[in-house]
């Protein structure tokens, strides 16, 4: 019988901790093993070298299209182009190792073998290697990346057995150990390098109370094989926060993985790391060209205007004018915030706001014109106007040396500087009161369809305010100045942010308040939010939310205060899909008493334009 090529004895030997590059195997089984909340499924992988059995093999995440689509079936012949081995079980017999496929190529489908080749048997638990003096020492090791019969990261390594624990070698140098590449990451393995790149870094949240003190920041790396957020609380912020800086590539290792909140996170990773205080972070001073650099998507400033509100962006543009910065108090915590607004403008003759807030509104420069890279902005809205905004995964650099960079500004001091430009940040309506939205009563809206196209559509609209949903108007929300997602009740007196990913004592209520109102045509049910609904209720949405949980007679009396007046309503719509099902939302921008001067000299106006009465 053939053996197919398959490479006899390769499992003996990465059992045993031996390296051999591009190992052939056949596929005798799968099982899915189903994920724990927001983890994902894996699948583990029964296979055979023609010799021995192992039952403790599993795919990488990324590869499990592979076996979903069913292009891994029993006898395929596969090459693994890479993969890692980890100690997972240590006692008196030995060691067992799980086999982490990281890449693979089909080499023969199992409907053409048809049939399981030679007669494998169970492979045990590995022996416990000794040295040459017959001295034992452990057989772990910090686990492999192999591919093309090479290490992945081209380094040169010393000793596999050196110690990674920071309690016990806290100067030690993990630079010499083999790495890990971040995609083949789980809960399975308990000892791993990482080399990788530092594509984002978030500023230091912090957060004060009765019982204590807390601070956290993160960062967002990446390798040839991907990308993980790592977070770090506390004393790790005091070890690591000044030490890292954004584009330089370090050595990682002893964080705990955990499930990644997608919700919270784009990154292409189904796990997030968490810093403990063994964790060891070490600048690599030699890097070498296998680590990619940060890629960037750049876009021209014209095109934001057409982007989707919350969407993430890359943008290099000149400053051209730099606001004051802005120090107000934040009406639901207290705190002093401090707020600064630039112009950014680049060849595409458009120009866009950025708000800035803490310390980068306070330490940006007003004496010159720097250039200004943004790596992951957010788009915002308001008034049909896009701006942008910096979140915890967001970069931005002044004079950053790269072709963009430099190109931008030639344009800039070759006439640039003097060229007329659009504002993609100009409001078309429904923003500040005095702006001209058109008036349309609700049959209108909808016989015009609005909403329905690319981008939100504005208009406005007087209408009495006829139904009030306030059971569920307020939520728990988290009690950072810059965060509103809500809250999850740990039952236990604290209280959870997943954005944030810590937790608080305490938390701040926000509105949220969806009421139904009508004109003379229709009615519509539209979301009022916090800065709005106060302003309508007349109350801060603390004073409201502790009504509603311990008063709910006075709450009632404040939602009703309200019920049946009128008001001048300029009103956002865009069609949302929830599921495959169309819905068109409507969120208020503004509210106002009805100006009845102006209103009724809006409806003599209508009057004469149907009529003809009153024209030349």
């Amino acid at each position: 019988m053939s053996s197919h090529g398959l490479t006899v004895g390769f499992l003996a030997e990465i059992m045993q901790g031996n390296e051999l590059p591009n190992p052939v195997v056949q596929i005798l089984g799968s099982k899915r093993i189903a994920g724990s909340g927001e983890q994902s499924e894996r699948f583990r992988l029964l296979i055979s070298d023609g010799k021995s059995l192992y039952s403790f093999a599993m795919l990488a995440t990324q590869l499990n299209d592979l076996q979903k689509q069913d292009k891994l079936p029993q006898y395929t012949i596969i090459r693994i182009d890479r993969y890692t081995t980890s100690v997972v079980n240590r006692n008196e017999k030995g060691e067992k190792r799980v086999l982490i496929i990281v890449e693979l190529t089909v080499l023969k489908e199992g409907s053409l073998v048809g049939e399981k080749i030679g007669d494998p048997q169970p492979i045990t638990d590995t022996p416990t290697q000794s040295t040459n003096s017959g001295s034992s020492m452990p057989a772990s090791r910090p686990a492999e990346t192999i591919g093309n019969g090479s290490i992945s990261n081209g380094s040169t390594y010393g000793s596999a057995n050196r110690s990674m624990s920071a309690s016990t070698a806290p100067t030690a140098s993990i630079g010499d150990s083999l790495t890990h590449p971040i995609s083949s990451l789980s809960p399975y393995q308990n000892k791993w390098v990482i080399k990788a790149r530092v594509m984002s870094k978030s500023g230091i949240r912090t957060w004060s109370n009765a019982k204590g003190e807390g601070k956290l920041f993160s960062m967002d790396v990446m390798d040839e094989s991907g990308e993980i957020r790592i977070t770090g609380f506390k004393e790790q912020c005091d070890r690591y926060f000044e030490m890292i800086e954004v584009d330089k590539v370090y050595f990682i290792s002893k964080c705990q993985l955990k499930p990644a909140n997608k919700q919270y996170s784009s990154l292409k990773n189904d796990y997030e790391m968490t810093m403990t205080n063994d964790t060891i972070v070490q600048e690599c001073k030699d890097v070498d060209g296998t680590m990619p650099e940060i890629q960037y998507n750049f876009v021209p400033i014209s095109q934001i205007g057409n982007m989707e509100p919350n969407a993430m962006v890359d943008v290099v543009g000149m400053c051209k004018e730099v606001g004051d910065v802005l120090q107000f108090t934040a009406k639901t915590s207290g705190r002093e915030l401090r707020k600064r607004e630039i112009t950014l403008v680049d060849a595409s003759n458009a120009s866009v706001q950025l708000t800035l807030w803490g310390d980068d509104a306070q330490n940006f420069p007003t004496t010159t014109n720097p250039v200004v890279m943004l790596k992951g902005a957010r788009v915002s809205e308001f008034g049909g106007g896009k701006s942008l905004g910096l979140i915890g995964g967001s970069v931005m650099k002044l004079n950053p040396d790269m072709e963009q960079a430099h190109k931008v500004r030639g344009w800039f001091e070759n006439g640039g500087r003097e060229m007329s430009v659009s504002s993609v940040s100009a409001r078309t309506g429904g923003g500040a009161a005095g702006m001209n939205t058109e008036w349309l009563s609700f049959q209108e809206a909808k016989d015009r369809n609005l909403g329905a196209g690319d981008k939100p559509d504005y208009f406005q609209v007087k209408a009495m305010i006829h139904t009030i949903k306030s059971a569920n108007a307020v939520y728990k929300a988290c009690p950072q100045a810059e965060c509103n997602k809500k809250v999850i009740d740990q039952e236990n007196g604290q209280y959870r942010c997943e954005k944030c990913n810590a937790e608080f004592p305490n938390f701040k209520y926000r509105l949220l308040v969806n009421m139904l109102i009508g004109d003379w045509t229709s009615n519509r049910w539209i979301t009022v939010f916090t800065e709005l609904a106060e302003e309508l209720l007349g109350k801060s949405s603390q004073e409201i939310g502790s009504s509603l949980e311990y008063q709910k007679e006075e709450a009632e009396k404040l939602f009703s205060a309200i019920s049946f007046k009128s008001f001048v309503f300029k009103l956002r719509t865009k069609v949302e899909y929830f599921g495959e099902q169309p819905r068109n939302k409507t969120t208020a921008v503004s509210a106002a008493p009805v100006n009845h001067k102006e209103y009724n000299a809006l409806l003599i106006k209508s009057i004469q334009e149907l009529t003809g009465v009153g024209k030349n």
